[in-house]
C-alpha cells in the first residue's frame, strides 16, 4: 500500500506517494540531498536547476558503474559455477556404480 512521506530537497517540500517504508524514503531524499550539497560544495553553483542536473549525472554514473560490476560479477560466477558442474559430470559420469 502506498503512503506519503514529506522530504524536502533543494529547500523544496514534496509529497511522495510510495509503497517503501517512509524511513527507506527518507533515506534516498538525505543521499539525493547529499548528492547534490557536494555538486554545490564543488561548484559553487547557485542555479538550482544545474545543480540537479549535476547531482542526478553524478548518481547515474555511480549506479551504471555498480551495474557493471554486478553483472561482469555474475558472469564470472555464472562461468565459475558451470566449470564446477563440469568437473562433477567428469568425476561421476552417468551410470557410474560409485556413490556421488
Amino acid at each position: 500500500m502506498k503512503q506519503a512521506v514529506q522530504v524536502t530537497i533543494l529547500g523544496q517540500q514534496y509529497t511522495i506517494r510510495s509503497a517503501m517504508a517512509p524511513e527507506e524514503v527518507c533515506r534516498v531524499a538525505e543521499f539525493v540531498n547529499e548528492k547534490i550539497a557536494e555538486i554545490v560544495t564543488a561548484s559553487k553553483s547557485v542555479d538550482t536547476l544545474n545543480t540537479a542536473i549535476l547531482a542526478l549525472l553524478n548518481v547515474g554514473e555511480a549506479y551504471l558503474r555498480l551495474r557493471d560490476a554486478a553483472e561482469t560479477r555474475e558472469e564470472t560466477l555464472n562461468t565459475q559455477l558451470q566449470e564446477l558442474v563440469a568437473r562433477l559430470e567428469a568425476a561421476c559420469p552417468e551410470g557410474s556404480s560409485h556413490d556421488c
